[in-house]
This record gives C-alpha cells, sequence and structure tokens, in this order.
C-alpha cells in the first residue's frame, strides 16, 4: 500500500465521521462539499473533515482509495458511504438517521427533520 493510501487508512480507521471534501468544515471551497458539511454541520455531527485541495497526492489517493472519482466522500466507522448525492439522498429518507443510530453517532434528529421539511 503506498504512503497516501496508508494515511488516508488511517484516518478511516481512526475517526468515527470523516469527510474527505474540497476545504473545510469551516470553509468549503466547492458547492458539493458545502452541501455534506452543512447537513452534518447542521445535523450536529461530530466529524473530522480532510481538505483534499491541499495535496494533489490527497486529491488523487482518496479517488483510488475508493475507486470513486469524486469528491466529497464520507465514511463512518470504517465504511464509505458515498458523495454528495448518495448523502443527500441518505438525509432525505431518512437512511442516515437509521445508520447514524445503528452506529451510535450522536445527531441532531429534528435538525435532520427540519432538512426533510424544507426539501418536501
Amino acid at each position: 500500500m503506498s504512503d497516501i493510501a496508508n494515511d488516508i487508512q488511517d484516518l478511516v480507521d481512526n475517526n468515527t465521521v470523516v469527510l474527505f471534501m474540497k476545504g473545510t468544515k469551516e470553509m468549503p471551497q466547492c458547492g458539493f462539499s458545502s452541501r455534506v458539511a452543512g447537513v452534518l454541520n447542521f445535523m450536529g455531527v461530530d466529524y473530522a473533515d480532510v481538505n483534499v485541495l491541499a495535496s494533489d497526492e490527497m486529491r488523487q489517493g482518496i479517488k483510488d482509495f475508493t475507486d470513486w472519482p469524486t469528491v466529497p466522500q464520507l465514511y463512518v466507522k470504517g465504511e464509505f458511504l458515498g458523495g454528495c448525492d448518495i448523502v443527500t439522498e441518505m438525509v432525505l429518507n431518512a437512511e442516515l438517521d437509521t445508520y447514524f443510530t445503528d452506529n451510535g453517532i450522536g445527531f441532531d434528529k429534528d435538525a435532520a427533520d427540519k432538512i426533510r421539511e424544507a426539501n418536501a
């Protein structure tokens, strides 16, 4: 395994929830990253953010690691959940609520319900 793949594996293994994104959770650098970070922030999820723009090696490495061509990428308890479209769908159909609950991830259920209400 390459050094960057080892670094990514360590990040995934050592963070309960980690979002590989363009920018940071405080300052996203693209709309898709902003959407996922915004949802996680609004729902009060405690997560690590990894700015793939800080390193070309990380930017390509995360795509190779998952064999997934786009960023952002969300991992929960070591499992790759998906990118912006998948996470958005999971929020809107409450699948993410169930996933977080089943895996002991703290989140604000009322905030999740507000997201669904705003998108109904």
